[in-house]
Protein backbone atom coordinates (compact mmCIF):
# COMPACT_ATOMS: atom_id res chain seq x y z
CA UNK A 1 0.00 0.00 0.00
CA UNK A 2 1.49 3.79 -0.87
CA UNK A 3 0.24 6.73 -0.95
CA UNK A 4 1.16 9.24 -4.31
CA UNK A 5 0.75 12.72 -5.15
CA UNK A 6 -0.72 13.62 -8.46
CA UNK A 7 -1.89 16.21 -10.77
CA UNK A 8 -5.45 16.42 -13.23
CA UNK A 9 -5.52 17.95 -16.05
CA UNK A 10 -9.00 19.92 -15.72
CA UNK A 11 -10.15 22.61 -18.68
CA UNK A 12 -7.00 24.30 -18.68
CA UNK A 13 -6.25 24.05 -14.98
CA UNK A 14 -4.54 21.61 -12.88
CA UNK A 15 -6.34 19.29 -9.92
CA UNK A 16 -4.01 18.26 -6.79
CA UNK A 17 -5.41 14.47 -6.13
CA UNK A 18 -3.60 11.63 -3.88
CA UNK A 19 -4.10 8.50 -4.13
CA UNK A 20 -3.77 5.25 -2.06
CA UNK A 21 -3.02 2.57 -4.15
CA UNK A 22 -4.76 -0.67 -3.74
CA UNK A 23 -5.20 -4.12 -6.03
CA UNK A 24 -8.61 -4.53 -5.78
CA UNK A 25 -10.58 -4.09 -9.28
CA UNK A 26 -13.21 -2.10 -7.07
CA UNK A 27 -12.43 1.49 -5.91
CA UNK A 28 -13.04 4.67 -4.34
CA UNK A 29 -13.03 8.04 -5.36
CA UNK A 30 -13.66 10.83 -2.18
CA UNK A 31 -15.25 14.05 -2.95
CA UNK A 32 -14.89 17.12 -0.56
CA UNK A 33 -17.61 19.12 0.26
CA UNK A 34 -17.92 22.69 0.99
CA UNK A 35 -14.43 24.70 0.51
CA UNK A 36 -13.22 21.25 1.97
CA UNK A 37 -9.42 20.39 1.12
CA UNK A 38 -8.99 16.34 0.12
CA UNK A 39 -7.64 15.41 3.14
CA UNK A 40 -11.01 16.77 5.30
CA UNK A 41 -11.26 18.02 8.67
CA UNK A 42 -8.31 17.44 10.96
CA UNK A 43 -7.13 15.38 8.19
CA UNK A 44 -10.56 12.89 8.26
CA UNK A 45 -10.75 11.59 4.67
CA UNK A 46 -6.54 11.03 4.40
CA UNK A 47 -7.48 9.18 7.26
CA UNK A 48 -10.44 7.45 5.96
CA UNK A 49 -8.27 6.67 2.80
CA UNK A 50 -5.73 5.16 4.72
CA UNK A 51 -8.29 2.69 6.69
CA UNK A 52 -9.91 1.72 3.08
CA UNK A 53 -7.01 1.29 1.10
CA UNK A 54 -5.66 -0.88 3.98
CA UNK A 55 -8.18 -3.13 3.00
CA UNK A 56 -6.62 -3.57 -0.96
CA UNK A 57 -9.63 -0.75 -2.38
CA UNK A 58 -7.74 1.93 -4.16
CA UNK A 59 -8.89 5.49 -3.19
CA UNK A 60 -8.48 8.71 -4.92
CA UNK A 61 -8.91 12.02 -3.39
CA UNK A 62 -8.72 15.95 -5.00
CA UNK A 63 -8.86 19.44 -4.72
CA UNK A 64 -11.62 20.66 -6.52
CA UNK A 65 -10.84 24.32 -8.64
CA UNK A 66 -9.90 26.90 -6.54
CA UNK A 67 -9.62 24.66 -3.70
CA UNK A 68 -6.35 23.89 -1.40
CA UNK A 69 -3.08 22.82 -3.79
CA UNK A 70 -5.63 22.97 -7.27
CA UNK A 71 -5.52 26.02 -9.78
CA UNK A 72 -8.63 27.89 -11.18
CA UNK A 73 -11.48 29.82 -9.75
CA UNK A 74 -13.51 28.35 -7.21
CA UNK A 75 -17.35 28.22 -8.38
CA UNK A 76 -18.56 26.17 -5.58
CA UNK A 77 -20.43 22.31 -5.85
CA UNK A 78 -22.91 23.43 -8.27
CA UNK A 79 -19.97 23.66 -10.80
CA UNK A 80 -18.35 20.80 -10.37
CA UNK A 81 -19.10 18.80 -13.15
CA UNK A 82 -16.03 18.69 -14.56
CA UNK A 83 -13.96 18.19 -11.63
CA UNK A 84 -15.46 14.71 -11.28
CA UNK A 85 -15.50 13.20 -14.59
CA UNK A 86 -11.63 14.43 -15.15
CA UNK A 87 -11.19 12.78 -11.21
CA UNK A 88 -12.65 10.00 -12.57
CA UNK A 89 -10.94 9.36 -16.26
CA UNK A 90 -7.79 9.76 -14.21
CA UNK A 91 -8.36 7.02 -11.47
CA UNK A 92 -8.96 4.57 -14.30
CA UNK A 93 -5.76 5.66 -16.25
CA UNK A 94 -3.86 5.28 -12.96
CA UNK A 95 -5.32 1.63 -11.70
CA UNK A 96 -5.95 0.12 -15.27
CA UNK A 97 -7.40 -2.85 -12.73
CA UNK A 98 -10.43 -0.82 -12.22
CA UNK A 99 -13.61 -2.45 -13.20
CA UNK A 100 -16.21 -0.27 -10.66
CA UNK A 101 -15.74 3.16 -9.09
CA UNK A 102 -17.71 3.91 -5.96
CA UNK A 103 -17.78 7.56 -5.20
CA UNK A 104 -18.43 8.99 -1.60
CA UNK A 105 -18.97 12.48 -0.51
CA UNK A 106 -20.28 14.65 2.10
CA UNK A 107 -22.64 17.47 2.30
CA UNK A 108 -22.76 19.60 -1.01
CA UNK A 109 -20.11 17.14 -2.22
CA UNK A 110 -23.08 14.24 -1.94
CA UNK A 111 -25.53 16.31 -3.92
CA UNK A 112 -22.92 17.28 -6.74
CA UNK A 113 -22.07 13.84 -7.20
CA UNK A 114 -26.07 12.67 -7.30
CA UNK A 115 -26.44 15.54 -9.78
CA UNK A 116 -23.09 14.73 -12.19
CA UNK A 117 -21.72 11.18 -11.23
CA UNK A 118 -23.83 9.50 -13.85
CA UNK A 119 -22.10 11.96 -17.06
CA UNK A 120 -18.71 11.23 -15.27
CA UNK A 121 -19.10 7.27 -15.43
CA UNK A 122 -19.59 6.74 -12.01
CA UNK A 123 -20.71 2.86 -11.03
CA UNK A 124 -22.02 3.42 -7.27
CA UNK A 125 -22.63 6.44 -4.85
CA UNK A 126 -22.13 6.51 -1.01
CA UNK A 127 -24.01 9.93 -0.51
CA UNK A 128 -23.65 11.45 3.17
CA UNK A 129 -25.77 14.12 4.44
CA UNK A 130 -26.53 15.43 1.01
CA UNK A 131 -27.33 19.13 0.53
CA UNK A 132 -30.50 20.44 0.01
CA UNK A 133 -30.75 24.02 2.15
CA UNK A 134 -30.66 27.02 -0.40
CA UNK A 135 -29.87 30.48 0.52
CA UNK A 136 -32.73 32.71 0.85
CA UNK A 137 -34.06 34.98 -2.26
CA UNK A 138 -33.86 38.07 -0.13
CA UNK A 139 -31.01 39.97 -0.66
CA UNK A 140 -30.43 41.32 2.51
CA UNK A 141 -30.43 37.61 4.25
CA UNK A 142 -27.29 35.31 3.71
CA UNK A 143 -28.46 33.09 5.57
CA UNK A 144 -29.55 29.27 4.72
CA UNK A 145 -33.63 28.55 4.31
CA UNK A 146 -33.92 24.98 6.60
CA UNK A 147 -36.92 23.23 6.00
CA UNK A 148 -40.00 23.86 8.79
CA UNK A 149 -39.68 19.97 8.96
CA UNK A 150 -36.19 19.78 9.87
CA UNK A 151 -36.49 22.54 12.57
CA UNK A 152 -39.62 20.77 14.29
CA UNK A 153 -37.74 17.50 14.01
CA UNK A 154 -34.87 19.28 16.36
CA UNK A 155 -37.34 21.36 18.31
CA UNK A 156 -39.25 17.75 19.09
CA UNK A 157 -35.49 16.05 20.41
CA UNK A 158 -34.68 19.14 22.19
CA UNK A 159 -38.73 19.26 24.15
CA UNK A 160 -38.32 14.90 24.60
CA UNK A 161 -35.13 15.62 26.71
CA UNK A 162 -35.84 16.48 30.59
CA UNK A 163 -32.75 18.26 30.74
CA UNK A 164 -34.94 20.98 28.31
CA UNK A 165 -37.02 22.10 31.08
CA UNK A 166 -34.80 22.14 33.41
CA UNK A 167 -32.49 24.46 31.65
CA UNK A 168 -35.52 26.57 30.44
CA UNK A 169 -36.56 27.22 34.15
CA UNK A 170 -32.94 28.11 35.03
CA UNK A 171 -33.04 30.49 32.31
CA UNK A 172 -30.00 28.83 30.21
CA UNK A 173 -32.58 28.57 27.26
CA UNK A 174 -33.96 32.31 25.71
CA UNK A 175 -37.79 31.55 25.90
CA UNK A 176 -38.42 34.09 23.26
CA UNK A 177 -35.72 32.71 20.64
CA UNK A 178 -37.47 29.35 21.67
CA UNK A 179 -41.01 30.61 20.52
CA UNK A 180 -39.78 32.35 17.75
CA UNK A 181 -38.27 28.68 16.68
CA UNK A 182 -41.36 27.13 17.06
CA UNK A 183 -43.10 29.55 15.21
CA UNK A 184 -41.12 28.87 12.39
CA UNK A 185 -41.21 25.40 12.85
CA UNK A 186 -45.14 25.60 12.39
CA UNK A 187 -44.80 27.10 8.91
CA UNK A 188 -45.87 24.30 5.78
CA UNK A 189 -43.14 25.47 3.20
CA UNK A 190 -42.16 23.27 -0.18
CA UNK A 191 -38.80 21.23 -0.80
CA UNK A 192 -36.84 23.54 -2.10
CA UNK A 193 -35.72 23.58 -5.82
CA UNK A 194 -32.73 21.92 -5.33
CA UNK A 195 -33.76 18.98 -3.49
CA UNK A 196 -36.37 18.35 -6.53
CA UNK A 197 -33.38 18.39 -8.59
CA UNK A 198 -31.68 15.92 -6.56
CA UNK A 199 -34.67 13.99 -6.26
CA UNK A 200 -34.76 13.78 -9.88
CA UNK A 201 -31.31 13.00 -10.03
CA UNK A 202 -31.53 10.27 -7.67
CA UNK A 203 -34.29 9.04 -9.87
CA UNK A 204 -32.14 8.28 -12.62
CA UNK A 205 -28.98 7.25 -11.32
CA UNK A 206 -28.56 3.56 -12.99
CA UNK A 207 -27.03 1.80 -10.04
CA UNK A 208 -27.15 1.11 -6.57
CA UNK A 209 -26.80 4.36 -4.02
CA UNK A 210 -26.41 4.46 -0.61
CA UNK A 211 -27.54 7.31 1.68
CA UNK A 212 -25.93 7.76 5.12
CA UNK A 213 -27.11 10.26 7.49
CA UNK A 214 -26.18 11.54 10.73
CA UNK A 215 -29.63 11.85 11.94
CA UNK A 216 -29.39 14.81 14.54
CA UNK A 217 -27.00 16.64 12.10
CA UNK A 218 -28.84 19.79 10.37
CA UNK A 219 -28.21 18.65 7.23
CA UNK A 220 -29.28 15.32 7.35
CA UNK A 221 -32.54 16.51 9.45
CA UNK A 222 -33.40 19.08 6.40
CA UNK A 223 -32.71 15.97 3.96
CA UNK A 224 -34.80 13.71 6.17
CA UNK A 225 -37.39 16.25 5.94
CA UNK A 226 -37.57 16.39 2.11
CA UNK A 227 -36.82 12.57 1.53
CA UNK A 228 -40.19 12.21 3.87
CA UNK A 229 -41.97 14.45 2.07
CA UNK A 230 -45.00 13.29 -0.97
CA UNK A 231 -42.09 14.75 -3.52
CA UNK A 232 -39.72 11.68 -2.58
CA UNK A 233 -42.80 9.09 -2.31
CA UNK A 234 -40.93 7.50 -5.48
CA UNK A 235 -37.26 7.02 -4.30
CA UNK A 236 -38.43 5.46 -1.13
CA UNK A 237 -40.33 2.96 -3.00
CA UNK A 238 -36.82 2.35 -5.19
CA UNK A 239 -34.86 -0.72 -3.96
CA UNK A 240 -32.17 0.31 -5.97
CA UNK A 241 -31.98 3.25 -3.35
CA UNK A 242 -31.04 2.83 0.25
CA UNK A 243 -31.19 4.98 3.54
CA UNK A 244 -29.08 4.49 6.60
CA UNK A 245 -29.29 6.47 9.75
CA UNK A 246 -26.73 7.02 13.12
CA UNK A 247 -27.70 8.63 15.85
CA UNK A 248 -25.40 11.17 15.76
CA UNK A 249 -24.80 14.79 15.47
CA UNK A 250 -21.13 14.91 13.80
CA UNK A 251 -21.86 16.14 10.44
CA UNK A 252 -18.41 14.98 9.21
CA UNK A 253 -18.47 11.59 11.32
CA UNK A 254 -15.97 13.16 13.23
CA UNK A 255 -15.77 11.17 16.91
CA UNK A 256 -14.61 7.42 16.99
CA UNK A 257 -17.79 5.47 16.66
CA UNK A 258 -19.23 7.67 13.41
CA UNK A 259 -15.80 7.15 12.12
CA UNK A 260 -15.87 3.37 12.51
CA UNK A 261 -19.61 3.02 11.36
CA UNK A 262 -18.96 5.25 8.28
CA UNK A 263 -15.88 2.98 7.62
CA UNK A 264 -18.37 -0.13 7.91
CA UNK A 265 -20.70 1.00 5.31
CA UNK A 266 -18.19 1.96 2.73
CA UNK A 267 -16.20 -1.28 2.34
CA UNK A 268 -19.88 -3.13 2.75
CA UNK A 269 -20.64 -0.99 -0.36
CA UNK A 270 -17.33 -2.23 -2.27
CA UNK A 271 -17.20 -5.74 -1.66
CA UNK A 272 -20.77 -5.93 -2.50
CA UNK A 273 -20.62 -3.72 -5.64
Amino acid sequence: MTRSFHQISCEGETLAATLDSGDSPTSLMIVSGGNEIRSGAHGGMAQLALRISAHGFPVLRYDRRGIGDSSGENRDFLSSAEEIAAATRFFRQQQPQIGKIIAFGNCDAATALALYGPDAGLDGYMLANPWVIEQSSEPENEEPTISSAAIRSRYWDRIRNPRTIIDLLSGKIDLRKLLRGLKQAAKVKENSALSIRLRDALVNIDGNSRILLAKRDTTARAFLAAWNSSDFASLRDSTDITLETLDSASHSFADATAKDWLVGKLLEALRSA
